[in-house]
């Protein structure tokens, strides 16, 4: 894949319906300028995050000090902790105080794969980046980049060089019952080799072609 001269997504893209912003993401390059190196992943998964009628979201139960980021502006950067010890990164959406956003699920790793590789303390490139917890390891996240700016500076969100050919839209993984578990909020480029895991066995899938 040729990959062409990197630049910001603007705020103004982070403003469309979530469900829009999670499948356009799709394809798009996820960059990281840190420690003299330059990482780079082409996004093939992520899941939405609505402020209504949602419970798998976080701001469901209404505003706390974890998850004031997500009622920030478009385009902030959402970090998390989960289980404890695995940090997790969405992208905000909508205006301020309407809290939504986009859970990145997986890449495929382009450059930096050597930095990623040691963050990670894995080899193979499968292993680096396909799974939200993994993706955010491997490009050195920590819990200070917790409502980042991912419309300029030097971590952000690139204009995909290559549209996906077909997206495949199904329910979401990872949420307990009665979660949202069962919203086909999650977006895929179909037939990736870099998903963090198929769809579950009984769940619907959409399959839009360009």
């Amino acid at each position: 894949m040729r990959i062409p001269e990197l630049r910001p997504i603007p705020a103004s893209a982070y403003l469309q319906p979530t469900r829009t912003v999670a499948r356009e993401l799709l394809g798009c390059l996820l960059v990281r300028h840190l420690e003299g190196e330059t990482l780079i992943a082409r996004i093939v998964e992520t899941e939405a995050y609505l402020a209504q009628d949602d419970p798998g979201c976080h701001a469901a139960r209404g505003r706390t000090e974890r998850n004031s980021v997500m009622f920030g502006p478009p385009g902030s950067l959402y970090v998390y902790l989960i289980y404890g010890m695995h940090l997790c990164m969405n992208l905000v959406t909508q205006p301020e105080g309407v809290p939504e956003a986009v859970l990145l699920r997986a890449a495929e790793p382009l450059a930096g794969i050597e930095a990623m590789r040691r963050r990670r303390g894995r080899h193979a490139l499968k292993d680096l980046c396909s799974g939200p917890a993994k993706l955010a390891q491997a490009f050195g996240l920590t819990l200070a980049d917790n409502g980042g700016d991912v419309t300029r500076g030097g971590f952000f969100v690139a204009p995909a060089p290559e549209p996906p050919e077909s997206i495949a839209i199904t329910t979401r993984i990872g949420l307990g019952e009665g979660c949202g578990e069962k919203m086909p909020l999650r977006y895929m480029i179909a037939d990736s080799p870099w998903l963090s895991r198929p769809p579950r066995p009984d769940a619907p899938v959409i399959i839009e072609e360009r």
